[in-house]
């Protein structure tokens, strides 16, 4: 048999030959039904770069408020206007949902959770742990315990 030369073209592999199908003109991503698992998958990607993105502003509000003791309460102040604490309880639960999406997907690459049911249970576990704690962090900093 003859040694293989570069610019030799080698036969299509044998799957490819098989499969003819004609691919979609338009593929409609709503009609695309995503299990639960994918849907953590994806809302982690996005709680990541959610939090990459507000880390300056993050940055700022943390040196105000470790410049001077009028700079905390200054922070303290535009903490409590709903237009800065709202976005601060989403960015808290892009935090604790990234968070506990990372365990999860740590978790399946020690081969732990890898069955459809398995990743079914921990993608609604990382949901309601994620929504969970962020539920009871707002509760906390709106004082209602």
């Amino acid at each position: 048999m003859p040694a293989f030369r570069p610019g030799d073209r080698m036969a299509a592999p044998r799957s490819k030959q098989l499969i003819n199908k004609p691919r979609p003109k338009f593929l409609d991503l709503t009609a695309i039904r995503l299990p639960l698992a994918g849907f953590v998958s994806i809302l982690h990607r996005i709680s990541g770069s959610v939090l990459f993105l507000a880390l300056p502003a993050l940055i700022a509000m943390f040196a105000l408020s470790l410049e001077s003791p009028e700079g905390f309460e200054r922070a303290r102040q535009l903490m409590r206007q709903p237009m800065i604490a709202i976005p601060l309880f989403g960015l808290a639960w892009a935090y604790l949902h990234h968070f506990c999406a990372g365990i999860r997907f740590l978790l399946l690459d020690l081969h732990i959770g890898l069955d459809k049911q398995g990743a079914h249970q921990s993608a609604i576990a990382v949901m309601a742990v994620s929504l969970g704690l962020t539920t009871l962090l707002a509760a906390k900093l709106l004082g209602v315990f």
